[in-house]
């Protein structure tokens, strides 16, 4: 069975809960992992404008990259002067080293097939020092849905790279911690660190919030406490912050 199920993945449904705990996560986890100080922010999180609505927010200036590999529904911006969107398949448009930090939500390297190519385009457009924040499919979630669909040969490949077809008929690149490791320093990028999006189950949440409406935040904390570093045996998605190495740095990866 899948960890959620199916239909569920987009975030409504009997889920309604989880997702509420879920985003209320990544705006937390996002909140602090931006720059402390105003920045220029690359949102590659395939145009939903959440998370670009939240780092303009926080003073950041953000280009936001509209339709990256796949098309979305493009939402309205509430501070239009600092948020920029850019219709584009890839980040040519941006010079080497013009950006401060790099957020890749909403499993955009996953949804880009290609992963390779568009991680070594993030690396380039990093100013040295500058992080990239990166979130992907697991192999946890990879595995359910091809178990879900009987596609049971294909759990028994052992090749590199899984990709797993939906049954809305779209593909992803699912990743265990150590691709997702080796995909981001073979781009030349420091990893910082890699966990789970979330550890805490579905029905842990429901259940706690049926309880106490008012133990979200709580519920919000406790996830983001613990330290699951490189453990893959748990969660839909992995999410990982990396460093572009500062000139004379010899830093090497941990």
């Amino acid at each position: 069975m899948l960890p959620i199920p199916a239909e569920e993945l987009n975030g409504s449904g009997a889920l309604g809960p989880y997702w509420t705990f879920y985003h209320a996560v990544v705006a937390e986890q996002l909140g602090r992992w931006l720059p402390e100080s105003p920045s220029t922010v690359l949102d590659m999180s395939c145009g939903n404008g959440r998370w670009a609505a939240q780092a303009a927010k926080a003073g950041h200036r953000v280009v936001e990259v509209v339709d990256f590999r796949r098309p979305v529904d493009v939402q309205p911006l509430h501070d239009i002067s600092k948020v920029s969107q850019v219709r584009a398949d890839d980040l040519r448009f941006l010079p080497d080293g013009s950006v401060d930090a790099v957020m890749a939500e909403e499993r955009a390297l996953s949804v880009d097939l290609m992963a390779e190519s568009a991680i070594g385009d993030v690396a380039r457009v990093l100013r040295p020092g500058g992080r990239a924040l990166v979130c992907v499919d697991s192999l946890v979630l990879g595995m359910a849905i091809l178990a879900e669909q009987n596609y049971w040969a294909h759990l028994r490949q052992t090749g590199e790279v899984m990709l797993v077809p939906w049954p809305d008929g779209s593909i992803t690149r699912c990743f265990s911690s150590v691709q997702l490791r080796e995909l981001l320093t073979d781009a030349g990028l420091e990893v910082e660190w890699i966990r789970p999006r979330t550890v805490l189950s579905p029905s842990t949440v429901d259940h706690v919030l049926a309880s106490d409406s008012r133990a979200l935040t709580w519920l919000v904390n406790t996830e983001l406490d613990t330290h699951p570093e490189d453990d893959d045996t748990v969660g839909i998605h992995l999410v990982a912050s990396a460093r572009k190495r500062a000139h004379g740095d010899a830093g090497a990866s941990r």
